[in-house]
């Protein structure tokens, strides 16, 4: 006796098909799984065993052979299990004919549950995608299939649940799609709790108006993390494409809320610097995202960068740059998508008050040396804008005048913003920091007296071509924020000042 049941894998953020094809006959008895499977799929037999005593069928007395096919693709968890259990039942003539368009997504329990599994969004889209028709998830992961539209979603509670509805006793409905609210901002952290520090607020500002990553720097107790942490409430919001791929990163990893089924607030993420390498960038036996995907389309705030380990740090370069990481394994290389704003926020020095106007610094020129090379220069380099954070004064804490609220801010941020959609439109490019360099040039006209700055610029500071390419961008966000088409003298003057860090601390 043969069947085939339609299933559906993952490996990294892709989902592919997978046809699970029985084959009962007479013979000593056994119970395989063949097609490049992991412990954990073997481990299924034990599990639908139990679930089919559990439902008060017995298990064929006879040759049980099963083969997940594609045979050259791993295959691994415990996804297959509903799609292994109902090929079984379909084999034994114990349900009526599965349709060849539904799919069978869901780990079972020795009592017949079916509990949730990650990853449910990506394989959706593609049954959608492959022409499916239906699929059936756990119950638990109904609500995050429900997003996707175009295709039934059924909710399934038990194994019992499933074989009730294919006999036609009882028919399950197809799950409401779900519609996802408007785009969120984070309300709960405001900059008009921030006193003070006007000029590091200005330079946040051009960074959510261009997506740049930004370096926060100064003495303990100026604000930097107060500042940092309240970047997501100047955001722009998620576009539904953006929510969809964030969505889909979180989903793999098991972090997506079973009440929301849909990411809708850009991604803030904020690792301890005890973090490894493969914690922040991404890996494993079975590779996972790191904290660099799961903030993409969002933020990732590295606070106490200097305490990070060096090596970790210098992992982030080749993805700051391609906007992707890729983990190669023996079963095969995985790529994650990574476009986030980098906000670093750091002490110029151990004792942190290098440089301060008011205390002294205990630490040694070694100890500051050797404490600020823990920075790479490349590193630093990906650093859009350069911030010096100063230490706030008395007359600004104990000022009676409010500051300007989030809300403000955010209206200047979403008019730049809309300028650079309009400027991109028909390209991939969604912020002046993605700029490619074959487009710099015709997205970054400057006038005479722009070009004779950058030139000075250029020259006077030693630039790298990739800061001079910085510059440019940040220029063009800044002529943004102005209401200028043209880059002009000022736009670039305004840019370089920002780049000026690396020569007041790192020089020395």
């Amino acid at each position: 006796m043969f069947a085939k049941v339609s299933s559906l894998g993952l490996f990294g953020l892709n989902a592919f098909p997978v046809d699970v094809e029985i084959d009962i006959s007479r013979g000593q008895p056994y119970f395989e799984i063949d097609g490049l499977t992991d412990t954990v799929i073997k481990e299924s037999r034990d599990r639908i065993r139990a679930a089919m005593r559990s439902c008060g069928i017995n298990f064929p007395v006879a040759s049980v052979m099963v083969n997940l096919a594609p045979a050259d693709m791993k295959k691994s968890g415990s996804v297959h299990d509903t799609a292994i259990f109902m090929a079984i039942l379909r084999a034994m003539r114990m349900i009526d004919d599965v349709p060849e368009d539904a799919a069978f997504i869901g780990e079972l329990s020795l009592n017949g549950d079916v509990r949730r599994v990650n990853g449910v969004l990506p394989m959706v889209m593609l049954a959608r995608e492959s022409g499916k028709k239906s699929v059936f998830v756990p119950a638990a992961n109904a609500r995050e299939a429900s997003v996707i539209a175009g295709i039934d979603v059924y909710a399934v509670h038990s194994a019992e649940q499933l074989i009730l509805h294919f006999r036609g006793e009882e028919p399950m409905t197809p799950c409401e799609h779900y519609i996802p609210p408007e785009a969120a901002y984070n309300e709960t952290l405001d900059f008009a709790d921030v006193r003070g520090q006007q000029s590091a607020k200005k330079a946040l500002e051009i960074a959510a108006a261009g997506g740049h990553n930004a370096l926060l720097i100064g003495a303990p107790g100026s604000g930097k993390s107060m500042l940092a942490k309240r970047m997501p409430s100047i955001l722009p919001p998620l576009t539904f494409e953006e929510a969809l791929e964030t969505t889909k990163i979180h989903s793999i990893s098991g972090l997506l809320d079973p009440d929301t089924p849909i990411i809708t607030k850009r991604p803030f993420r904020s690792p301890h610097h005890t973090i490894s390498s493969a914690g922040l960038a991404g890996g494993g036996s079975i590779p996972q995202p790191g904290e660099i995907s799961l903030a993409h389309n969002g933020l990732l705030f590295l606070d106490e960068l200097a305490e990070f380990d060096r090596r970790t740090l210098e992992i982030m370069r080749q993805p700051l740059e391609d906007r992707k990481v890729t983990i190669a394994r023996a079963s095969g290389t995985i790529t994650y998508p990574c476009t986030i704003m980098l906000i670093g926020a750091m002490n110029p020095c151990p004792c942190g008050y290098y440089g301060h106007p008011k205390r002294k610094c205990i630490c040694s020129q070694k100890k500051v040396s050797a404490y600020l090379s823990k920075i790479s220069g490349p590193l630093l380099d990906r650093f859009d804008l350069h911030i010096d954070v100063a230490p706030v004064e008395y007359d600004d804490l104990s000022a009676k005048t409010s500051e300007e609220s989030s809300a403000e801010i955010r209206k200047r941020v979403m008019a730049a913003r809309e300028i650079q959609a309009e400027r991109f439109r028909g390209t991939d490019i969604t912020c002046n920091a993605l700029i490619t360099p074959d487009k710099l040039r015709e997205m970054c006209p400057m006038d005479d007296g722009a070009e004779a700055m950058m030139k000075s610029v250029f020259d006077s500071l030693g630039l790298s071509a990739r800061a001079y390419d910085r510059i440019l961008k940040v220029a063009r966000t800044i002529a943004d924020l102005s209401g200028n088409e043209v880059i002009t003298r000022r736009h670039v003057a305004a840019a370089a000042q920002y780049r000026s860090l690396d020569r007041k601390y790192w020089h020395e």
